[in-house]
């Protein structure tokens, strides 16, 4: 699939059910941190999901109006594919500093929700456009929640925010509200595909 024109997610063709097989990937999501948010890759396999850690592409200000208002219009960066994370074995990608494998198994609860935006001083010009185009910025987030294997609780919250290679084609033709609504329901629809019955999976 092209990479500034096709899906957000990627599906890999099936494979042997004896090995480990890469599903599908979401080339990016934002995961808050107090210094700067953190930018990963999605991995999905049969039996996990790989938050790949990406080089950080903007200035801790703008990501963190990107997990506000979604994505800057900057299209310097292109999407990495599974082809691109083919060349490296799924252990090494799951053991890797920075990264976090997560077992589908062990998942236990999977929200997406969306915040209403709260506006400050210096938001004035975003706060601008937001009427002079008629909508919303809104982005979502999800939250998962797993138990590992010592029988601790883990978390991680992240906010479905696509490149803007991914982004801006599609604003020819599309509200930015629609095209995050979009990114967050390939997120949601990856996820319920490979996490096993009875995760509670809310929206």
């Amino acid at each position: 699939m092209d990479r500034d024109t096709g899906s957000s997610r990627e599906f890999a063709a099936a494979r042997p059910t004896a090995s480990e097989g890469r599903i599908a990937l979401i080339h990016r999501v934002l995961v808050p941190n107090e210094e700067y948010p953190r930018e990963y890759a999605i991995l999905f396999t049969d039996r996990r999901s790989v938050f790949i850690r990406q080089a950080r592409t903007r200035s801790p200000f703008v990501l963190r109006g990107e997990m506000r208002y979604g994505t800057a219009l900057v299209t310097d960066i292109v999407p990495k594919t599974l082809e691109d994370y083919e060349p490296t074995s799924l252990d090494s990608l799951a053991s890797m500093e920075g990264n976090l494998a997560v077992p589908h198994g062990s998942v236990t609860s999977l929200s997406m929700k969306k915040d209403e935006p709260e506006f400050r001083l210096r938001d004035l010009f975003v706060l601008l456009t937001m009427r002079r185009q008629g909508e919303t910025f809104q982005v979502y987030n999800f939250q998962m929640d797993w138990r590992t294997s010592s029988g601790r609780d883990g978390r991680i919250d992240f906010y479905a925010v696509p490149l803007g290679m991914y982004f801006k084609p599609r604003r020819q033709t599309k509200s930015r509200e629609t095209i995050l609504r979009e990114y967050a329901l390939d997120v949601l629809d990856a996820f319920r595909k490979v996490l096993p019955q009875g995760v509670v999976i809310s929206v």
